[in-house]
């Protein structure tokens, strides 16, 4: 079971702040690489009106970053030092992940950032209120993903042969993620305890673990569906 956090007491354990500071670092990170590569992705735009709806959504990105950062300003941690850890993991996933045209960036963004954001929000069912809050706002979609569908599924429907492409690429992106999600969580005790828990503050359980990673194998499967691919 996982212990509720309360807000007054949590941040006195320096092992849970270092936890949150690790999440919040993250997760920065993400929003800050999402903003640079919706702008990249903007360029790949088919219209003018497609340019102009992802640097929007590019401006968003960079909004969540900025809310972020200001917490970890808060708690006492330069935004640097937080993002750091992350940089290598993260600069590895994209260098490998690197669309080679414009239906492929929209499914990484839709694929792989939603992965992403249902690890995040299952690891803000752990940490206390304000902080899940901060996470559940961040989260929050900026139309990407209704805009993503409904570009891709256009473009399959015009051209049945792009699902099987597409659809290989969906779960190269799945590997890439799961492997360097497992990167980080061996690198980053800390952030592995918001979910496992320490002494006084139990976590979850395996069955517990693997009910989490259920869902999110079960969530992407909608994605999926959604796109009209196979998962």
């Amino acid at each position: 079971m996982v212990a509720i956090v309360s807000a007054s007491d949590a941040f006195d354990d320096p092992a849970y702040r270092a936890g949150v500071v690790d999440l919040l670092g993250l997760l920065g990170l993400g929003e800050l690489m999402g903003f640079e590569r919706m702008a990249a992705d903007a360029g790949l735009a088919p219209t003018l009106a497609d340019k102009a709806a992802l640097a929007g959504m590019a401006v968003t990105e960079f909004h969540h970053f900025e809310r972020i950062r200001d917490r970890l300003d808060e708690l006492g941690a330069p935004v640097d030092e937080a993002m750091a850890p992350f940089r290598v993991p993260l600069e590895q996933f994209h260098a490998n992940t690197a669309p080679a045209d414009w239906l492929e960036g929209l499914v990484k963004a839709y694929v792989g950032d939603g992965i992403a954001a249902d690890f995040y929000r299952e690891v803000a069912e752990t940490v206390d209120p304000a902080t899940r809050q901060l996470v559940i706002d961040v989260l929050a979609d900026a139309g990407h993903a209704d805009f993503a569908v409904g570009r891709v599924r256009e473009a399959v429907d015009a051209d049945p042969r792009l699902a099987g492409r597409l659809a290989l690429w969906a779960r190269r992106l799945v590997g890439e993620a799961l492997a360097q999600a497992q990167r980080v969580a061996v690198d980053r005790d800390a952030l592995a305890a918001l979910l496992v828990g320490g002494v006084d503050r139990p976590g979850m359980d395996l069955a517990e673990l693997g009910q989490l990673f259920a869902r999110i194998t079960k969530k992407h499967t909608d994605r999926m569906t959604k796109l009209g691919l196979s998962a």
